[in-house]
């Protein structure tokens, strides 16, 4: 047999690993370098020997990478944003919640205050009551009996006859009643007691003191079986009066007596005085 005889079935592997190779190389879409190296022996065959570079791919990766970082970043936005909103919207509900807390609470006051304002003006009324029946016993005992023949009631003077002075000052005070009484009243359509009597002695051209102590000694002192028209009555001691009124004649008073009954004209023994004053 020729020394040739083997060739064929060593190169039939040969070639179909070679063309194995480049057919792999072009499918692939790779770079491939490939070295074939023959053996010398004729019964044996060469090994093959195969380098393949692979693609490059970080491209498309870091394109990817990328966008996944963006989305995340704003799903991280959104998420703040969203707390900011409710962060704020529980701000907003708990500061009009103590709103409303405050206005009840200062509508509770201020009711409380007026239940007991009132309750004070009617405690200040009882006692000024009881004061003047107090006042009215001690000088109906001090009397004695050099008052038995006298009679009770005030002198009968006629406001009709009053005219000058005196008459602005009645007219005026008369004019007044049914206003309301409220302390520290000054007009024109609530009174308190002194704040009448200043009033009414103003229209003649004449100011007084503003409180009752005060008014209780700014003229003479006259007795209140002697009493004209325009006098100054007053309840307790003269300095210390706690009341006054203005002698209108017909043995009457105007004067504003408390917040229960406002201004009014009353007969002197609904409520008799302790002196009076004449200032004209």
């Amino acid at each position: 047999m020729s020394h040739t005889a083997h060739i064929p079935s060593h190169r039939k592997p040969r070639q179909r690993a070679s063309k194995s190779a480049l057919r792999a190389g072009v499918a692939g879409g790779f770079l491939s370098t490939i070295a074939v190296a023959g053996a010398a022996g004729p019964a044996q065959a060469e090994p093959v020997t195969q380098t393949i570079e692979m693609p490059t791919i970080t491209d498309g990766l870091s394109t990817a990478v990328a966008a996944s970082a963006q989305a995340t970043q704003q799903v991280a936005l959104d998420l703040e944003t969203q707390a900011s909103e409710d962060a704020a919207a529980e701000k907003a509900a708990k500061a009009a919640k103590k709103a409303h807390a405050e206005a009840v609470r200062k509508a509770e006051a201020k009711k409380k205050a007026e239940a007991a304002a009132k309750a004070e003006a009617e405690a200040e009324e009882r006692a000024e009551r009881a004061s003047r029946t107090s006042e009215r016993t001690t000088l109906s005992a001090s009397s004695g009996s050099s008052d038995s023949g006298s009679s009770a009631s005030a002198p009968s003077s006629s406001s009709s006859n009053v005219s000058g002075s005196a008459a602005s000052i009645v007219a005026f005070a008369k004019a007044q009643v049914g206003d309301a009484y409220v302390s520290g009243g000054t007009g024109p359509n609530a009174w308190d007691c002194s704040g009448l009597v200043q009033a009414a002695y103003r229209t003649a051209g004449i100011d007084l003191p503003r409180v009752s102590q005060s008014q209780s000694t700014a003229g003479t002192q006259v007795s209140l079986d002697n009493l004209q028209p325009g006098d100054i009555l007053y309840w307790g001691g003269a300095g210390s009066a706690y009341h006054v009124a203005i002698y209108v004649g017909g043995g009457e008073f105007v004067g504003a007596q408390n917040s229960s009954t406002g201004t009014v004209q009353r007969s002197m023994d609904y409520d008799r005085p302790t002196g009076a004053v004449r200032v004209l």
